[in-house]
């Protein structure tokens, strides 16, 4: 019975027309909905469905048709989850709307791993995405599975950056789960699906569609502890991720940025609602009870690539002097405010410095 009524859900789930309220029509309309095979147009419509749909459903829903699905998933190695199983994750299940369905090729178990949403505008900054790229190493260093939506940009620099330290990282996508989008990225799923997990809750065949994306949103967001922001304008895609978060009841996370970059408009007005300010994996670990498992020497192979600039030498050079504020800064190096903020930021970042209130700023 398990089993069939497993079948039928995925059946649902692949039939043109049924949306995911469609659904829930069925499972809550009809105490026999795993009897669906043998439904009549009548026994639709009792389910919640309109006609034409109850029409179209007693024309195509077969166990025959359900059969040649399932067979067409394993032709192409995909497996897939439904809320139905065990191993489903109860993080996502706890979510407003948890998908039926989630189509997944790779590794299955990190559904249910520890694991923190890394999302982003699509055209970053060279710091954005040196951020980002440190924030996801050190959280795979540290057993923290990265997820993240294999778009361009901060999404990509994150998968790549978890894969290259050996870390498991998740890609959830916005489009059917047997073809790479964005085209450009195909090696990169490929090699997510060899180490990692791609997951997807669009049915084989699905076309592209731009409406598509800030539904996958919720299952990045939903899948996870919480979602860090790295860099976004005020109108990011990433956005709805943090929102989706939000909504969940799970944590965000965001990284500050130049007051001056459109870039991190986003991010900063998420500092301002609340949203923790992140400069190090240290702040979102501690979030969880993990910094005394924190991976030190992990951290320490990351800094290797964390040597100073010379601007950042300068600054530090002052600050071995002793603790100074902004306007003191502003005033000895001759910079504009966006140079000097950019280089305190890295500082930081690097844990080389540390803001105080009024800022301040001194040396670690």
């Amino acid at each position: 019975m398990k089993l069939n009524r497993r079948r039928i859900l995925l059946g649902l789930h692949e039939s043109a027309g049924l949306g995911w309220r469609s659904i829930e029509k069925i499972l809550l309309g009809n105490q026999d909905w795993e009897h669906a095979a043998e439904f009549s147009a009548q026994d639709w419509v009792h389910s919640g469905l309109t006609e034409v749909q109850a029409k179209r459903m007693t024309e195509n829903f077969s166990n025959e048709w359900m059969e040649q699905r399932e067979q067409q998933l394993r032709n192409k190695g995909i497996d897939w989850i439904t809320c139905l199983d065990e191993d489903y994750p109860m993080l996502m299940k706890e979510s407003g709307r948890p998908p039926w369905v989630m189509y997944l090729l790779g590794r299955r178990e990190l559904l249910s791993s520890f694991s923190i949403a890394m999302v982003g505008t699509r055209v970053p900054t060279a710091y954005g995405r040196k951020v980002a790229e440190q924030l996801a190493a050190d959280l795979c260093h540290n057993g923290v599975t990265v997820v993240s939506g294999l778009a361009r940009g901060i999404d990509g620099v994150c998968h790549e950056s978890a894969l290259r330290c050996g870390g498991p990282t998740i890609a959830v996508l916005g489009t059917a789960i047997d073809k790479a989008y964005p085209p450009e990225h195909s090696g990169l799923y490929q090699r997510v699906a060899e180490k990692g997990l791609i997951v997807s809750e669009y049915p084989i065949g699905t076309p592209p569609h731009p409406g598509l994306f800030p539904q996958r949103n919720r299952i990045i967001a939903g899948l996870t502890r919480g979602t860090l922001v790295v860099e976004a304008d005020a109108r990011s895609g990433s956005l709805i991720t943090a929102d989706a978060a939000m909504e969940a009841n799970r944590d965000v996370f965001a990284v500050p940025g130049q007051i001056t970059s459109p870039k991190s408009c986003g991010t900063l007005n998420l500092i301002k609602q609340g949203a923790k300010m992140v400069t190090s994996a240290q702040d979102i670990l501690e979030e969880y009870g993990r910094v005394d498992q924190l991976n030190l020497a992990g951290l320490a192979s990351m800094n290797e690539g964390n040597k100073l600039t010379e601007p950042e030498q300068r600054i530090y050079h002052m600050l071995e002097q002793g603790s100074a504020g902004l306007d003191a800064l502003l005033s000895a190096t001759g910079w504009d405010f966006g140079l000097l903020h950019s280089v305190l930021l890295s500082l930081i970042i690097k844990k080389q410095v540390v803001q105080l209130p009024g800022s301040i700023y001194k040396l670690i």
